[in-house]
């Protein structure tokens, strides 16, 4: 296995895992809602394998992982893309048409990845840097909603969409490079067995 070919699939392992966090965790955060909401929360303080910090911990450095991993990937595979841009582009301008059908479809669910990724990566670090110290304490809290560019609400709905865009083009995305994947994966851990001596 070259070492091209080892690094892609390190990168992509990491982008997976930062991936796989961060949709449980956030999972976590939909099914069991946050708040005591004046006791009409019955799940309130509900704990479900890990506390609600410890998920929240969680879903942070998951999505930490997964942005770090996605700056990596993209840098390594910069070349491509700026190919892609360019065929895209001459095909748009020229009426070329450049692309296998298949090529089309992974162009088009790149391109919901790179939307739903972007939407949550940023509308995710909004909440990492503006956090919403205290609570909402009836809207007395200052600091529940800087306001910076949305309200809270709408940083969070675009969070959470943003994702769902995400998970299931990631998941297309996953049934298209199938046979790169388990192949690729098989012949990773082969590489790892130790070599047998001949005898």
């Amino acid at each position: 296995m070259s070492w091209q070919t080892r690094k892609n699939w390190l990168i992509d392992t990491a982008v997976f895992l930062g991936a796989v966090l961060s949709i449980f965790s956030g999972i976590y955060f939909l099914v069991l809602p946050n708040g005591y909401e004046g006791g009409r929360n019955a799940r309130y303080g509900l704990v479900f394998l890990f506390t609600r910090h410890t998920w929240s911990d969680i879903h942070v450095w998951g999505g930490v992982l997964m942005i770090l991993a996605v700056v990596v990937h993209l840098t390594i595979h910069w070349g491509w893309v700026k190919l892609m841009a360019r065929r895209l582009r001459r095909a748009v301008t020229c009426r070329e048409d450049c692309f296998s059908r298949g090529a089309k479809i992974n162009l088009a669910v790149d391109a919901l990845i790179a939307l739903g990724f972007v939407g949550t990566a940023v509308s995710g670090l909004y909440f990492l840097f503006a956090p919403a110290s205290g609570g909402y304490q009836g809207g007395r809290n200052p600091l529940w909603d800087v306001g910076w560019l949305f309200s809270r609400t709408n940083w969070d709905l675009l969070h959470t969409w943003s994702a769902v865009v995400l998970i299931i083009a990631a998941m297309l995305h996953f049934v298209i490079h199938w046979r790169w994947i388990a192949n690729v994966t098989r012949r990773f851990f082969l590489s790892l067995r130790p070599k047998s001596m001949p005898a």
